[in-house]
C-alpha cells in the first residue's frame, strides 16, 4: 500500500476538486453482479481519471447499493469497500475519503483507518432529517469519539440539510450549519441540491458561509463547468461525480477531460 497522502487543505489557495468514485453494487445488495474484481477495476479506472484530470482528492462511496440503510452497514459491504479503497489508495497518490451510505460514519472512519484514508463525508452529523430511509438522527457524539480512537487525523465533512432529505421541525439552514460546525465539531460543511446531480443554489452556500464565518464550505451536488463560477465566492471546494462522467451520464465511467475542464473553471 502506498504511503498515505496528506489530508485535505480545507482553506486552500485554490478551490478543491474532490471526485466521487461511485462503486458498482457490492456483495449482498440487490444489484450485486457477482464479480468483485470488476467493481475494483472500475473504481481504480475512475480514480485514475480524476488524477489525470487534476482532481485534488477522491471519495469512495457505495453508491450502487440502493436501497440504503439508515443504520450500520453490513460487514460484507464494509469489507468490499475496504478492498476497493485499498486498490484506489495503491493506484493514486491523492487524499482518499469515504462516504458509507446512508449515514454510517463509524464504517467510514474504520475504512480510513484500514485504507490510509484522510476524510469522511457524513450525511447527517447533527440534528435529525426525514429521508427515504426514514428518520435519521446525527451521532456526532459517537463519531468524534470513534475518530479519536481509530484515526485522529481524519477530517469530517458534514452535510447541512443533506440532499434526498427534509429537516425536522422547521430547523433553519443557518442554525443547522452553526450546530454542525460549533457543537458537532465538523471540519467542513457541505451544501447540496435536492438530490444526486441536482444543482445547489449558490444562495444556500452564501447563507452557510455567512452563518459560519471561517468554516470551510463545499458544494455537494450538481456542480459543473457551467455553474461552478457562481459558487466560487462562497466555497472552498466542490464534491463532484455525475457531471464528470462520459456524456454527463451517471452510469458511465469518469471522463478525465471533463475533470480537467472543471479543474480549469475552478482556477479562474
Amino acid at each position: 500500500m502506498k504511503t498515505k497522502a496528506q489530508g485535505l487543505t480545507l482553506n486552500p489557495e485554490r478551490p478543491l476538486l474532490i471526485g466521487v468514485v461511485h462503486l458498482a453494487p457490492l456483495p449482498g445488495s440487490p444489484r450485486w453482479g457477482g464479480d468483485m474484481t470488476a467493481v475494483v477495476t472500475s473504481a481504480v479506472r475512475d480514480a485514475k481519471a480524476y488524477l489525470a484530470g487534476g482532481a485534488d482528492a477522491v471519495i469512495v462511496e457505495n453508491f450502487g447499493d440502493v436501497p440504503f440503510t439508515k443504520g450500520s452497514l453490513p460487514p460484507e459491504t464494509v469489507a468490499a469497500m475496504a478492498r476497493a479503497g485499498a486498490a484506489v489508495r495503491d493506484a493514486i497518490d491523492l487524499p482518499l475519503g469515504f462516504n458509507a451510505l446512508r449515514n454510517d460514519a463509524a464504517a467510514g472512519l474504520a475504512l480510513c483507518a484500514a485504507c490510509d484514508g484522510s476524510f469522511i463525508r457524513v450525511n447527517v452529523h447533527c440534528g435529525s432529517m426525514l429521508t427515504d430511509q426514514g428518520q435519521i438522527e446525527g451521532r456526532a457524539f459517537n463519531t468524534l469519539r470513534d475518530r479519536q480512537r481509530l484515526c485522529p487525523k481524519a477530517q469530517i465533512l458534514a452535510d447541512v440539510h443533506v440532499k434526498h432529505a427534509t429537516p425536522m421541525a422547521g430547523e433553519s439552514l443557518e442554525n443547522a450549519a452553526r450546530d454542525t460546525a460549533d457543537r458537532g465539531l465538523a471540519d467542513g460543511l457541505i451544501v447540496s441540491g435536492a438530490g444526486t446531480g441536482k444543482a445547489t443554489d449558490p444562495a444556500t452556500a452564501q447563507r452557510v458561509q455567512a452563518a459560519c464565518p471561517g468554516a470551510p464550505v463545499f458544494i455537494g451536488s450538481g456542480a459543473n463547468v457551467r455553474n461552478v463560477e457562481s459558487f466560487l465566492p462562497f466555497v472552498q471546494g466542490v464534491i463532484v461525480g455525475s457531471s464528470l462522467k462520459r456524456g454527463g451520464k451517471l452510469t458511465n465511467p469518469v471522463d478525465s477531460k471533463r475533470v480537467e475542464k472543471l479543474r480549469n473553471a475552478l482556477n479562474r
